[in-house]
């Protein structure tokens, strides 16, 4: 993939071999494009194709000069691309694994931000206390914990964020082993250990298939004036679950406000990269731009996690490219190749992504979503590819397995490690991840002028002409480094990321 430099344009090329250009605003029928010598036959959509040269019905039409789908029937120049006459297909991908691969560079002074170190050495963005549920019958006793914490009653305690409620759907009606506990237990294990958290409350019922004894063996966990279990069942019920819980939480509260932020170095920043409700700027604005200031917290030793393997289908052979090793290329094509016999299982297909909002927004297939979310990666080498919620060891541009589903796989990245979340979107969203904060880049200027409240940076400005890819960039490394400080994000002045644990549901409800 490439980019050019865009401008004030009814339209934008980004490929000199493109089939299809992008509408810069909504451009009436009989439109002149000047530059590519055509009209518009169609009324066109912001954000949404333009054909550029006559295809031919089962031809393939290309957008970063890569494959977005084929025709279904014959298209003219200046006709609208969309769902009426593009599809998705199945064609062979190039891994060419390693082909792309370039030295890191380094950087002449190490960026820093102000961080939580805590007694092991790891480094924190937030300071909070959790209460954890083991399953969906323990989450009211663990919210009415949380709840308990008012805001006049942490003014003693000012260096703690909150006291945060995870709570969940699953951890019964399940087998009690097998791959399904073995994930939840893995997702709520890395919670537990999570840098941002400086104690944790862990509640279950008594009688589910997510026993506490079995979790902790599993995940080698221990209890401890930091990490403390309860059980509904053997505390005597509800009310004095939540009296020991809460005495529980008051013990950790002196330890947890003991803490001042250091100055630290910016290879302690792990980011999560998501996106959601895409448009047909994502792959322009927001995720190059994202892509970009990835690029710059590598440069400076940090870590950065793509994910969302449903939604980089038809666009894995761009990562490939980049893999460190042909191990490492291997194990992204078995996760892809795992998706697809997943969703024929399900008698389902991967094209069933694109959402009817994506739609909207102008993205026509998977392959087309696919080639603009892998730009927020960047373009350094692919280091590692990780299991879902597997702990990310790592450091550079790594891979996670997740589905697309955005709570389900930011709640992956997190138990993986990420202290931060970026997260592109064109349509618009309103979302958090507690304990991690959560910036969310806007596509285009007229979202950013809608929602404003919830975008944190409005990378519309590179369409509008007013900042380069590049600066853009420059600008969300900035505000990483002062979100990581602790400015809060724009979810977190809504009070978002109560809810949004939502560990990947596999295996038999039963």
């Amino acid at each position: 993939m490439s980019t050019v430099s865009l401008v004030r344009n009814p339209t934008l090329r980004l490929n000199p071999d493109d089939d299809v250009v992008i509408a810069a605003r909504p451009l009436a029928a009989g439109t002149r494009i000047e530059a590519e010598g055509i009209s518009c036959a169609d009324s066109i959509p912001a954000g949404h194709k333009v054909a550029v040269k006559a295809i031919a019905k089962g031809q393939p039409v290309k957008r970063y000069n890569q494959i977005i789908g084929f025709a279904t029937s014959d298209i003219a120049p200046g006709q609208h691309v969309h769902t009426q006459n593009l599809a998705f297909e199945m064609f062979e991908r190039d891994y060419a694994v390693g082909v792309d691969k370039k030295p890191t560079p380094s950087v002449s002074e190490q960026a820093s931000f102000m961080g939580i170190v805590r007694a092991d050495g790891r480094v924190a963005t937030r300071n909070y206390i959790g209460v954890i549920s083991t399953v969906n019958c323990s989450a009211t006793v663990s919210k009415l914990v949380a709840a308990h914490f008012t805001t006049e009653r942490m003014k003693d305690w000012p260096n703690v964020d909150g006291i945060v409620p995870i709570t969940h759907s699953s951890g019964c009606g399940m087998d009690s082993a097998g791959a399904g506990i073995d994930l939840l237990r893995k997702t709520i294990a890395g919670y537990c250990r999570h840098a941002n958290f400086a104690g944790i409350v862990i509640i279950g019922l008594g009688c589910e298939a997510n026993q506490m004894d079995a979790l902790f063996q599993a995940q080698n966990m221990a209890e401890g004036s930091l990490l403390k279990p309860l059980i509904i069942q053997n505390t005597g019920g509800t009310r004095k679950t939540v009296e020991a819980a809460i005495a529980a939480v008051e013990e950790m509260l002196p330890k947890a406000n003991a803490v001042t932020r250091t100055k630290v170095p910016a290879s302690h920043i792990t980011i999560g990269l998501q996106c959601g409700g895409s448009d047909g700027y994502s792959g322009i604005t927001a995720n190059p731009a994202l892509g970009a200031a990835c690029d710059l917290l590598v440069a400076h030793g940090g870590t950065v996690i793509l994910s969302e393997t449903p939604e980089i289908y038809g666009a894995e052979h761009l990562l490939t490219r980049r893999a460190v090793s042909q191990e490492v290329a291997d194990k992204l094509i078995r996760r892809v190749k795992w998706w697809e016999g997943y969703t024929e299982r399900n008698d389902g297909s991967m094209d069933n992504n694109p959402s009817p909002g994506n739609k909207a927004g102008g993205l026509t297939t998977i392959l087309e979503k696919s080639l603009g979310a892998v730009a927020k990666g960047g373009t350094s080498n692919l280091q590692a590819v990780y299991e879902y919620a597997e702990a990310v060891r790592a450091r550079g541009f790594v891979y996670m397995d997740t589905p697309g589903y955005d709570p389900v796989s930011a709640t992956g990245q997190v138990a993986g490690g990420a202290n931060l979340i970026c997260f592109t979107t064109g349509r618009g969203s309103a979302y958090g991840c507690a304990p991690a904060p959560s910036l969310k880049l806007s596509t285009n200027t007229a979202l950013w002028q809608r929602q404003e409240e919830d975008m944190d940076i409005n990378c519309g400005e590179i369409v509008d002409g007013r900042a380069s890819i590049a600066e853009m960039g420059q600008r969300i490394f900035e505000l990483m480094l002062q979100t990581a400080s602790g400015q809060a994000s724009k979810s977190e002045r809504h009070g978002y990321g109560q809810n949004e644990f939502v560990p990947w549901q596999v295996g038999a409800v039963m």
